[in-house]
């Protein structure tokens, strides 16, 4: 009776602290979901396009979103952030998987010294080389109107240093699969590609998805880079121009809220589809290694 007793006791704790947990996790989601609601809204209204005191529109329209792509310059900007975004995710994705992949398989003098050096170099914040990096991209021209493969560049030049968690995930995985496939004749770049590569799908999503998403929010180094110039702008630049004066606020506030909503839909929409890999990515490559 005694142990029932304390069975019952220890499930009715066991409830209190799941829905205490719940609760706090549906407050938290209503607070981070609030400030998208509130935008959806007010891309939607075409009574005015000022900041206004009430969050529900007192006329709809798609107004904002037809004057967003036929009175400024956004289809420029959201292509090059596509384009930027396209190309890194590819180039970025592989040369990490390729990093990570010989730090977990491959024993070579240096290596444990280039690990902690990659990890040192990666606490320091990337604006402090931003002199360097313009003084560079303008030696090569790739500066103002032609940012975009400059951008490219500077975004892929650095990304063997983000090894950590696709390493990481290499090191779960057997180590006698690479034997048997190099005893059957197999090279490295075809255990790689045709052994690891097929068990690895959760990371590659991850890095795919991580490496994707960076471009696409990046402000700081595009409006460096662009220096106000449209044709190389990022939708993150160029929607800030937007509002970047008092008077433009008051004109385009709308507007701007409209192309956040159109900012927001691609990542959204990945992450729904593959929030599952990502997930198993995450978890997959947090092991020492």
């Amino acid at each position: 009776m005694n142990e029932n007793k304390k069975h019952m006791g220890l499930k009715a704790k066991e409830r209190l602290s799941n829905t205490v947990i719940y609760a706090i996790l549906i407050v938290m989601s209503i607070v981070w979901l609030i400030p998208f609601v509130f935008l959806v809204f007010e891309s939607f209204r075409v009574e005015s396009t000022y900041q206004v005191g009430y969050v529900i529109p007192k006329q709809f329209g798609f107004d904002n979103y037809i004057n967003l792509f036929t009175k400024t310059d956004f289809p420029i900007w959201f292509k090059n952030t596509l384009v930027i975004g396209l190309f890194v995710s590819v180039i970025q994705t592989v040369i990490v998987l390729c990093m990570s992949y010989t730090l977990s398989r491959l024993r070579f003098k240096g290596r444990k010294g280039l690990m902690n050096i990659m990890l040192v170099l990666g606490f320091f914040p990337g604006f402090l080389s931003l002199v360097i990096l313009y003084k560079v991209l303008s030696w090569l021209n790739l500066t103002s109107a032609n940012s975009v493969p400059g951008l490219i560049l500077v975004y892929v030049a650095s990304s063997g240093m983000g090894y950590y968690v696709s390493k990481g995930f290499f090191d779960t995985i057997s180590r006698s699969l690479d034997e048997a496939a190099r005893v059957d004749g197999a090279t490295r770049f075809q255990v790689f590609t045709k052994v690891i590569m097929p068990l690895s799908k959760p990371i590659v999503i991850y890095t795919i998805l991580t490496a994707f998403m960076g471009p696409w929010g990046d402000f700081m180094l595009a409006k460096y880079v662009s220096h106000a110039t449209s044709a190389g702008m990022n939708v993150a630049v160029g929607l800030q121009t937007m509002i970047s004066t008092p008077a433009s606020l008051a004109a385009n506030y709308t507007m701007f809220c409209a192309g956040g909503v159109v900012v927001a839909i691609p990542i959204t929409i990945l992450f729904m589809c593959l929030q599952k890999y990502y997930v198993e990515g995450v978890t997959g490559g947090a092991v020492k290694g």
